[in-house]
């Protein structure tokens, strides 16, 4: 088999299997969300969606994005698929995180009582805080564990402690809540925080890493390179926050609070679904690009694959959406959402865009070249500000839409440049044509949303689906052979 192949079937076995576990996670969410609904309703939900956005933004300043730069870490060290090369910085890594971990808890006791008057208006919710400062810990615990796994890209093992860890949350959590209601909000987080943490040192305990002694010198000075990058990447997500949030300030002034909803719902279907296929595949492949980061043939070749799957991964998943849009919006929330329908249209065709773009960005963060990192993002997050505020003035939601799809563009070109200078990346012509051909396919799809005789919208728009589907069937089949990976996979099955 050849090497591009085998990075091929590697690419597609590791998005399916993360996607398989997405999916499922976001299953699992939907059935616990409707069963709080029923047993402790629209109070008690309020109550724990304002808990857990509390306990995820003091982990996001706390943790020092650890989590992300210790897998590029644990990649670097991990040599002749020996775990042993790792063990010393396996252990380095769990002895910071713990170290965040407490320090997130202190933060959460500490201003407990401040952060409950500012989130619900009075203290009833100080005591809850100081008991849930433990899932901050907790936490901590669990993604020292899981970033081990996903460097050494034990990606099974990984999928496995994802999901049982999800469902033990939710298979614990519905007689708690059916029987305690309101006031087993506390209890649940906890235990269910506890149930992934179980599970991850579970499945991390069958990698076997040799016990090392760590000295103070040695803890210093690779934490000093770990904590270097994870500053970086906080500030880039604290930036990214930010900018979300002053956008919602202006749209909640300059419209109102409706339009705000409006507004995080449509980016919600294209971050938290369309987007969630560039989270499913950077598991496997941020490790595998921070292993060969030194190499800058190999990450051009390890990157030009990756884009090319994400653009043909992602063209028949915005063509669908824009087909059944209408469908999915009613599905996932309500009619009343329906004139968010523009705005997430004009969106999705910036998710072509996005997908390419993903696959450079990651070098920056693979190269631990965090100076270029935190610049890019001052600039980008200042950049995307800047487009909401006009797009929303000029064009309302529709023109929110229009600004993400300018901004995805700018952005696209920006990381062609700078990858370009610095690590001489460029794109071949295979890229180039498969881009070209997946922006014809999405174009003619959101153009067609505009013919009012609804019997020839639905032909065209149908047949561009069944075209899209096709055309990443045949392209993927041209690298891999899909019908002998089928034939394969259905003999193991029979013996």
């Amino acid at each position: 088999m050849s090497d591009s192949k085998a990075s091929y079937q590697q690419i597609l076995k590791s998005t399916s299997i993360f996607g398989s576990v997405q999916f499922l996670t976001i299953l699992f969410s939907v059935i616990r969300t409707k069963l709080i609904a029923v047993f402790i309703g629209a109070e008690g939900m309020g109550i724990i969606t304002m808990l857990n956005s509390i306990l995820n933004l003091i982990t996001s300043v706390t943790s020092l994005g650890v989590e992300t730069s210790a897998i590029k870490s644990v990649s670097e060290n991990y040599k002749d698929h020996d775990v042993r090369s790792v063990s010393k910085i396996a252990e380095i890594i769990k002895q910071i995180m713990f170290f965040t971990g407490i320090l997130g808890a202190v933060v959460t006791i500490i201003f407990s009582k401040w952060i409950s008057f500012f989130s619900f208006g009075d203290g009833s919710q100080t005591f809850s805080l100081i008991f849930l400062s433990v899932i901050l810990i907790f936490k901590q615990l669990t993604s020292s564990q899981l970033v081990v796994l996903q460097g050494l890209r034990k990606l099974n093992l990984l999928a496995k402690a994802n999901l049982y860890g999800n469902l033990f949350g939710l298979l614990f959590s519905i007689p708690l809540y059916y029987y305690l209601k309101i006031d087993a909000i506390v209890p649940t987080i906890i235990l269910s925080s506890f149930g992934a943490l179980i599970f991850s040192f579970y499945y991390a305990s069958k990698v076997k890493l040799p016990k090392t002694n760590i000295s103070k010198q040695e803890l210093l000075s690779e934490g000093k390179a770990i904590l270097s990058l994870g500053i970086m990447l906080t500030i880039s997500s604290l930036l990214t926050f930010l900018s979300a949030y002053l956008t919602q300030i202006y749209i909640s002034n300059a419209g109102s609070t409706e339009q705000v909803g409006l507004y995080s719902a449509g980016f919600t279907l294209l971050n938290s679904y369309v987007g969630l296929i560039f989270t499913v595949m950077s598991t496997d492949y941020y490790p595998r690009l921070a292993a060969i980061n030194n190499d800058n043939y190999k990450i051009r070749i390890s990157v030009l694959q990756q884009s090319y799957i994400s653009i043909l991964i992602i063209t028949p998943i915005i063509v669908l959406f824009l087909t059944f849009i209408p469908i999915i919006i009613k599905v996932l929330y309500t009619s009343k959402f329906l004139g968010v329908i523009p705005m997430v249209c004009f969106g999705i065709i910036g998710m072509l865009f996005k997908a390419a773009s993903f696959s450079m960005g990651y070098i920056l963060i693979s190269k631990g070249d965090s100076k270029i990192f935190t610049k890019t993002a001052i600039v980008f997050n200042t950049l995307s500000i800047l487009l909401n505020i006009t797009g929303y003035y000029f064009y309302g939601l529709e023109g929110l839409g229009i600004s993400f799809l300018i901004y995805s563009i700018i952005h696209f070109f920006a990381m062609k440049i700078i990858t370009k200078k610095r690590y001489n990346f460029y794109f071949d012509r295979k890229l180039y044509m498969t881009f070209s051909t997946s922006f014809l396919l999405c174009s003619m799809s959101f153009f067609f949303r505009y013919i009012e005789l609804e019997i020839v919208r639905f032909v065209l728009m149908g047949s561009l689906c069944v075209l899209s589907i096709a055309y990443f069937l045949y392209e993927i089949n041209r690298e891999i052979n899909l019908k002998e990976i089928v034939i394969s996979t259905f003999r193991n099955n029979k013996n």
